[in-house]
């Protein structure tokens, strides 16, 4: 195969794909890029065995050809490149020159027969969603990050569905590790087309893929999703992501995110924010609390570490319910925190033993339930 690429077309898609090829394995060509020359360009092709990506970029392409070249060692040899034209030429024995007028590179590839195959899915009903918008719900799910060591499904997947709200149907995505929960909602903004979930099941996508979508979806323009054949598949003009599901039950949530009679206190985010990151200086692996004394119209954070010493702030807020102490993991606080777009956050507290609820005064789409530690 020979062919010639402009950098600037390739660059960013070997920047992507690194998450699926970096990590190392015991099946070495995982850790390589396929590419295929098609007859307007080439083809891209990435997997990690659970998630597979698919792209289509233009090149003037001499003669047809497939080839299988390390992910890494490619993205670097383009992004230092010294020109915006790069030759690309198979020689023999699945050798890879890579070259212009002044720079030359020879390098090892492997055989693309060994190449892992990606699933083609077809005759799939997609969802259009806004990608600024999918990628908000996967920010905001993924801050509950994977615990790749725990084989419960709940822990390493988030449990996506469809449901109706006020009669609309709603997208909903929701992640939980046991200690805290995030959920968010997005209502399309055309019910035009079906998409291939029940409305009374859902799936659950692993996050490692989620992540991995994360990194190829815009600020502007729109995404197809869709599911079928237990994949999940996220698909732009010229490129396609398929993740393999995961089996298994997702914990039934509905109990856990009745807020019930809580009392309801407003926040400024900022000021919340900056309090709890001074009180989490002391945090520890072995001292993660700390206590939250909720007082008439005042809010006392203490945290106490045996290893280095004691801190204590103080907040005014506007709260008239019975006294409350509880104690809470503050880095949880910090990652919700940091995600919420409004300058106003509310907090809905009902007692010692129940989870503390956190959103935004105006945005209501999302909801994080923390739950309290022993004090």
């Amino acid at each position: 195969m020979k062919f010639t690429i402009n950098k600037t077309d390739i660059l960013d898609v070997l920047s992507n794909i690194q998450g699926l090829t970096g990590h190392k394995s015991s099946l070495a060509i995982t850790e390589t890029v396929l590419i295929q020359t098609t007859d307007s360009g080439i083809k891209i092709a990435a997997t990690d065995l659970e998630t597979g990506f698919v792209g289509l970029y233009p090149a003037k392409v001499a003669s047809q050809g497939t080839i299988a070249i390390n992910a890494r060692k490619l993205y670097e040899i383009v992004k230092e490149f010294p020109s915006n034209e790069i030759n690309i030429n198979e020689i023999e024995n699945h050798w890879v020159e890579i070259s212009n007028n002044k720079v030359n590179y020879h390098i090892v590839g492997m055989n693309p027969d060994d190449f892992p195959e990606i699933p083609t899915i077809e005759d799939i009903s997609f969802l259009k969603i806004k990608s600024a918008a999918f990628k908000k719900m996967i920010d905001k799910t993924i801050i509950i990050s994977v615990a790749t060591d725990d084989r419960r499904v709940h822990i390493n997947g988030i449990y996506f569905e469809k449901i109706k709200i006020n009669n609309q149907n709603t997208i909903r995505m929701v992640s939980t590790d046991g200690s805290r929960l995030s959920l968010v909602d997005y209502i399309p903004e055309s019910a035009a087309g079906k998409f291939d979930i029940p409305l009374e099941a859902g799936i659950i996508i692993p996050k490692k893929g989620l992540t991995e979508v994360n990194r190829f979806l815009d600020q502007k323009g729109d995404v197809q999703t869709g599911n079928k054949d237990n994949h999940f598949i996220v698909k732009k003009d010229t490129e396609t992501i398929i993740i393999r599901l995961l089996e298994g039950e997702f914990p039934k949530y509905s109990e856990i995110i009745d807020k019930g009679d809580a009392s309801i206190i407003t926040i400024n985010r900022k000021m919340f924010l900056n309090m709890l990151k001074r009180m989490s200086i002391l945090y520890s692996d072995n001292y993660k609390g700390v206590v939250f004394n909720f007082h008439k119209d005042k809010l006392i954070i203490t945290a106490t570490n045996p290893d280095l010493g004691e801190s204590k702030e103080d907040m005014d807020i506007d709260y008239k319910g019975n006294k409350i102490e509880t104690a809470f993991n503050p880095k949880f606080f910090i990652d919700t925190l940091n995600i919420i777009d409004d300058d106003d956050i509310v907090l809905n507290i009902i007692d010692e033993q129940k989870p503390c609820f956190i959103e935004g005064k105006e945005d209501k789409q999302f909801l994080s339930v923390i739950m309290p530690m022993r004090i």
